[in-house]
C-alpha cells in the first residue's frame, strides 16, 4: 500500500496530540512535524511556574524531544522549520532552514501553528528590558534577565491568565509589581465581582494593579500611562492578548474569520478539504451561547488536534464545541468558571437568572474550612443552566468541574438540585453550593421567593420607587453600612412591620442572601408582593459599591 503522508505545521498542544493520533491509526503513514521554533511539544502553561521556582527542572517542560518523536512514534520532527508557503494545487508546503528553502509533499496538511502574543506598537516596546511570555525561549530569556540584572520593579501589561501568573512569579522573586490592564477590572472573562476579588487577592499579597489605563511608551526603566502616570518598570511583560496565527493559512486562500481566526466545520477541516486546522488558530463553537469563537485553552487544543488527524486519516469524527472550563491559581486562592458569565449572557437570546451562594467549602463546625464564593448563571425561561463562577482557597474547581459536566449534559435546575455529591464533614456540607444554588434559581423562577443579582439591582434601583431593606444583624450593618437604606434585623422584622411602606417595591439586603430570603418569605406572608432579595447580599454587591 501506498503510504500516506500526514504534514503538521505546529508541534505543541494540538500539533504533538496530532501526530501522537495519527501513528497510533496508521503505522505505515509518513507523519512530519514541522516547528519554527527549537522546541516540539512543550508545556506552555507552566511556564510561569519555573520563573517563580515551583518547577525546579527546565526539563519538566520539555513533555517531548525530536528524537523522542522519532523513536516512541516514529514521527519526523522538522524543529527551527518555518513554514512559508502552501501550494494546495500541487500539495506540497515550502519550508525555510538554515540551509535554504525545500518543499514537503503532503497528502493532508494539519495546520497547528496556535497564536503569538499582541505587542502593541509603542515607543520602547524593543528595549531589552521587554519580554513576552509565550515559548521556552521567552521563559529562558526573562530567567536570564532577572538572574543577570536583578530587577526591583517589574510592570506586568495584562491582567489576564498569564498576566496574573507571571506576576505572582515576579513577586515570588522578589520584585515590586504593578500590573496595568486596559479594561475596567482582571480578568475580563468572569464577571465584575469576581475579577474584584481576584484584584483584592493581588493587592493583599503586595502586587498593585492599575485598570482603566494603558502603558503609552517605555522610556527606559520608565512606563509612561496614558493618565500621564510615571511608574517605575526595571523589567516589563506584556501579556495583553494572543492573536491566530494566520499568515500562511490566509496567504494560501483559506477562509478566515472577522477576529483572524481559521474557518473550520464541526470535523476540523479547513475550506480546503485536505487540510486541517485545530488550537489557538482556529474558531469553533462555544457551546453554550452557540456562536463561533475562539477559545484559545490546552484541552480544547488537545482534543481538536486529536480529531484533526483521526479524520485525516478517514474517520468521521465531529467536535462539537467547547464550553471555555478555566482554572487559575491567584497565591492561595482558586479562580474556575465555565460556560457563560451574567455579563455574556445578557449579550445572547438568554432570559438570564443569577444565585449565589456563600458559604465554607465544608461544614463549618469542622475545623479548617474557607469561604466559597459561588455564582451559577441560568436560563429563567428554560430553567437550562448558562454557566457559573467559583472563587475561593478549596474546592473550588470542583464544583466548576460539575457544572462544566451539567452543561455538557444539557441540565437543568432541577437536575443540579438533586445531584447526589460526596458529603462528610471535613469535605463538603449535606448540601452543596452547587445544589444551594440551584435551589436559588427554582424558588426565583417558581415566584416562591425571588432574587435579583448585584447587578440587576444597581441598574434598577430608583429610590423615589424603591426601598432598599437592610436585614443583616446590627453588627454586620455597623461594619459595612448601606446608606439610604431602613435597616430592620431579620429577627425583629415581624415587631416592626408598621415601618415598612407597601407602595414601593422592596429590595431586601442580607449579609450573604440566605437572610435575604427568610425575610422575604416573612414579608411575602405577611401580604407584601413587590419583594426581591439581592442574591449574594452583601457579600456580592459590595464588590460593586467599592470598586
Amino acid at each position: 500500500m501506498e503510504k500516506k503522508k500526514i504534514l503538521i505545521i505546529g508541534g505543541v498542544a494540538a500539533g504533538a496530540t496530532a501526530a501522537a493520533r495519527a501513528r497510533r491509526l496508521d503505522e505505515n503513514a509518513e507523519i512530519t512535524i514541522i516547528e519554527k521554533g527549537p522546541f516540539v511539544s512543550f508545556a506552555n502553561c507552566g511556564l510561569p511556574y519555573f520563573i517563580s521556582g515551583d518547577i525546579k527542572r527546565r526539563a519538566k517542560l520539555l513533555l517531548q524531544t525530536p528524537e523522542g518523536f522519532l523513536g516512541r512514534y516514529n514521527v519526523n520532527v522538522l524543529i527551527n522549520t518555518e513554514a512559508i508557503d502552501i501550494k494546495r494545487d500541487e500539495k506540497k508546503v515550502v519550508v525555510k532552514t538554515a540551509e535554504g528553502t525545500k518543499e514537503l509533499e503532503y497528502d493532508k496538511l494539519i495546520l497547528a501553528q496556535g497564536g503569538s502574543p499582541i505587542i502593541p506598537d509603542i515607543e520602547g516596546v524593543n528595549n531589552d528590558n521587554v519580554f513576552k511570555l509565550w515559548t521556552i525561549p521567552d521563559m529562558d530569556r526573562i530567567h536570564k534577565f532577572i538572574e543577570q540584572n536583578q530587577p526591583k520593579n517589574a510592570v506586568v501589561v495584562g491582567g489576564g491568565f498569564i498576566g496574573i501568573e507571571i506576576a505572582e512569579a515576579f513577586k515570588a522573586r522578589g520584585m515590586n509589581v504593578t500590573i496595568v490592564e486596559l479594561a475596567n477590572q482582571v480578568m475580563t472573562n468572569v464577571d465584575f465581582e469576581f475579577g474584584a476579588m481576584v484584584k483584592s487577592v493581588l493587592e493583599e499579597n503586595g502586587v498593585n494593579v492599575l485598570t482603566g489605563v494603558k502603558i503609552d511608551k517605555i522610556t527606559g526603566n520608565k512606563a509612561i500611562l496614558s493618565n500621564n502616570t510615571e511608574i517605575d518598570a526595571d523589567l516589563i511583560l506584556f501579556s495583553i492578548g494572543v492573536k491566530p496565527e494566520n499568515i500562511l493559512a490566509k496567504n494560501a486562500g483559506l477562509e478566515v474569520s472577522q477576529s483572524g481566526a481559521v474557518i473550520v466545520d464541526e470535523y476540523m477541516r479547513t475550506s480546503d478539504p485536505d487540510i486541517y486546522a485545530a488550537g489557538d488558530m482556529v474558531e469553533i463553537l462555544h457551546k453554550v451561547s452557540g456562536r463561533k469563537s475562539r477559545i484559545p485553552l490546552a484541552g480544547p487544543a488537545n482534543r481538536q488536534g486529536r480529531i484533526a488527524a483521526s479524520n485525516a486519516l478517514g474517520m468521521n469524527l465531529k467536535y462539537n464545541g467547547a464550553l471555555g472550563t478555566s482554572v487559575i491559581k491567584i497565591f492561595d486562592y482558586t479562580l474556575s468558571f465555565t460556560g457563560l458569565s451574567e455579563k455574556f449572557a445578557s449579550q445572547f437570546d438568554f432570559n438570564v437568572g443569577v444565585a449565589y451562594t456563600f458559604k465554607d467549602n465544608q461544614v463549618t463546625y469542622y475545623p479548617g474550612g474557607t469561604q466559597l464564593a459561588f455564582k451559577l448563571v441560568y436560563d429563567k425561561s428554560t430553567n437550562k443552566i448558562i454557566g457559573a463562577q467559583a472563587f475561593g482557597i478549596k474546592g473550588v474547581e470542583k464544583r466548576i468541574d460539575v457544572i462544566a459536566t451539567a452543561l455538557q449534559a444539557k441540565m437543568s435546575l432541577e437536575d443540579l438540585a438533586e445531584l447526589d455529591l460526596a458529603y462528610a464533614p471535613p469535605y463538603n456540607s449535606a448540601n452543596d453550593p452547587v445544589n444551594i444554588a440551584a435551589f436559588v434559581g427554582q424558588n426565583n423562577i417558581s415566584g416562591y421567593s425571588p432574587c435579583i443579582s448585584p447587578k440587576e439591582f444597581l441598574e434598577k434601583y430608583d429610590e423615589t420607587k424603591t426601598l432598599v431593606l437592610d436585614v443583616r444583624t446590627i453588627g454586620e450593618a455597623a461594619k459595612d453600612p448601606y446608606e439610604n437604606a431602613l435597616h430592620i434585623p431579620t429577627d425583629e422584622l415581624r415587631y416592626r412591620l408598621n415601618e415598612i411602606p407597601t407602595d414601593k417595591t422592596i429590595y431586601i439586603l442580607s449579609k450573604d442572601g440566605y437572610l435575604g430570603h427568610i425575610a422575604l418569605r416573612i414579608l411575602k406572608q405577611k401580604g407584601y408582593n413587590k419583594l426581591y432579595y439581592i442574591t449574594g447580599g452583601y457579600s456580592a454587591l459590595k464588590w460593586y459599591l467599592n470598586n
